[in-house]
């Protein structure tokens, strides 16, 4: 395709969004919050070993990044609503084939269901005995990756969240483009890689990632491997969960798609 014809496309996948039956909606959205989730709590099996050594840290950052990327690739291929990649809606919203309102219903639709997707995948992994692999080491890194989110200032997880979909809404508008199923896994794959190794926010990841890590900090062999002090275990809460992490986070992120992939390319490929 043509950088126009992605553009045409990707207005009308918005349209296509937009007039989904709610019920269907939903579904779709469970299903990507999990899709999502099994990618995250398998980059966190993957590399949790190289992630605990400062010297090691960045190439298990890369290891995870890699692993993490299979959740959109699910999400794409096998069909599911994800929020971050419907920030692309933008631009069916700005040419005026669909309605601000009919926009917002499908993100707070799919925002619900992409929320219950992935800490259903969070409880069940909890729940399956997982987070003791490693000697508890796998459920102390998933604490403390949870409290490292919920210790963000709002400024960086907001920076964090705009750099991370602004890669997100690449991997799905090149995604469009690519004519062949290798051609949308390697189009989803780079991008996510380099959004996850370089340490970006996703609000729907990290509504895997913090309960996960709140489930697991109720085991004290977890919190103890975790090795964080009780000042820094305490800003791993539900509250700063929605407050410190995911508020700005989805703010970031519907900035990084809706603004910077979908609004620029808009003004740049829009038919004058």
């Amino acid at each position: 395709m043509t950088k126009n014809e992605i553009l045409k496309a990707t207005v009308n996948a918005g349209i296509g969004k937009a007039n989904l039956h709610l019920g269907k909606m939903f579904l779709l959205a469970v299903l990507a919050g999990a899709f999502i989730a099994f990618g995250a709590e398998s980059s966190n099996m993957a590399a949790f070993g190289l992630l605990s050594q400062p010297l090691t840290f960045g190439l298990g950052k890369c290891l995870a990044g890699a692993i993490f990327a299979a959740g959109l690739i699910i999400v794409i291929l096998a069909g599911g609503e994800l929020f971050t990649g419907n920030s692309l809606m933008v631009a069916a919203a700005v040419d005026k084939k669909i309605t601000w309102g009919g926009m917002l219903r499908n993100w707070v639709v799919v925002y619900i269901g992409n929320f219950v997707g992935a800490v259903l995948i969070a409880f069940l992994m909890y729940q399956s005995g997982l987070f003791g692999s490693g000697a508890d080491l796998l459920g102390g890194m998933t604490v403390k990756i949870a409290a490292g989110k919920c210790g963000l200032s709002f400024a960086k997880a907001f920076i964090l969240g705009i750099l991370c979909n602004w890669l997100v809404c690449l991997a799905v508008w090149m995604c469009t483009g690519a004519d062949s199923t290798i051609g949308k896994i390697f189009s989803i794959f780079f991008p996510i890689w380099v959004f996850v190794t370089s340490g970006f926010e996703h609000s729907i990841a990290n509504m895997y990632y913090i309960p996960a890590g709140l489930f697991a900090k109720a085991n004290d062999a977890f919190a103890a491997a975790s090795g964080l002090t009780d000042a820094a275990l305490s800003k791993l809460s539900w509250s700063g969960f929605f407050v410190n992490n995911l508020i700005p986070v989805t703010l970031g992120n519907i900035v990084g798609g809706g603004i910077f992939v979908a609004g620029i390319y808009y003004l740049i490929y829009r038919e004058k």
